[in-house]
């Protein structure tokens, strides 16, 4: 990959997207992570009006602290970024104490974690309809179509995509080039939606290199049955991912009613 053009096509096509659509430019969620790092800078770069939002939910400090540095290095950096803190902890809590009580923790806590992503949608899309910008969406190609790790409706809920068709390690590739902060390079993955630190390989089951790795695999039509040991377990941890996720990655179904019911 050519890191220096492909920093500057997405560049442009963010500066292009906005200018088309008569928008001032991008508002994007800063959880401290190398993603939202990126696309945070990138978006910088046009020289387009940025916001950069801090939603915590009972958050871990390192994210926060990851977080804060990276958007004091923007602000040091680029005269057209700003910064707002959105504490969605009390919102959080307030919603979950309506919420009745359910026996199966698994599910609970899953269901909190998307309520959580959910939430900081909605944030997002105030700041960006009270000052005239677009939401820029924080997922790569292996999270969007590989295994579908995001929240329908919550982080997948955005207006451009512009790191969606790079892998993790092309984000990082571009986010050492583009000067993001080394503790966030160093940082392992994660999502943020919990209380304790769960990376995203604790989640999986796999890194993201292995998810990599699978995805080649498939586009090279191989199977489960070519492979032995690790690669078979992570090759099936990855379509496993693949398929339960389909739903988030593909239209929404659409109940089509033939012409003769409508006569």
């Amino acid at each position: 990959m050519n890191v220096e053009k492909v920093t500057d096509h997405i560049v442009k096509w963010l500066k292009d997207y906005a200018i088309n659509a008569g928008i001032k430019g991008y508002v994007v969620g800063v959880s401290g992570g190398i993603d939202s790092a990126v696309t945070s800078t990138l978006c910088a770069m046009t020289g387009l009006e940025v916001l950069c939002v801090e939603m915590p939910i009972h958050q871990h400090m390192d994210h926060v602290t990851r977080a804060q540095e990276h958007i004091e290095q923007l602000k040091n950096r680029f005269s057209n970024v700003s910064d707002v803190l959105s504490d969605l902890t009390p919102v959080f809590d307030t919603f979950i104490n309506q919420m009745p009580d359910i026996e199966d923790s698994a599910l609970v806590d899953l269901t909190r974690g998307n309520t959580r992503a959910r939430l900081r949608m909605t944030t997002l899309y105030y700041h960006g309809g009270v000052n005239g910008l677009l939401v820029a969406g924080t997922g790569n190609k292996v999270e969007d179509f590989g295994v579908g790790f995001y929240t329908k409706y919550g982080d997948g809920g955005v207006d451009v995509s512009p790191i969606a068709d790079l892998l993790k390690s092309e984000v990082y590739a571009v986010g050492k080039h583009v000067n993001v902060p080394e503790s966030i390079m160093k940082a392992a993955p994660s999502d943020g939606l919990y209380g304790a630190e769960r990376t995203d390989e604790d989640q999986i089951g796999a890194s993201y290199d292995e998810l990599e790795w699978a995805m080649k695999q498939i586009k090279e039509r191989k199977t489960t049955a070519d492979f032995t040991g690790r690669e078979q377990e992570v090759l099936q941890i990855y379509l496993d991912f693949n398929r339960r996720n389909q739903h988030k990655m593909n239209p929404i179904p659409v109940c089509v009613i033939p012409d003769e019911l409508l006569e």
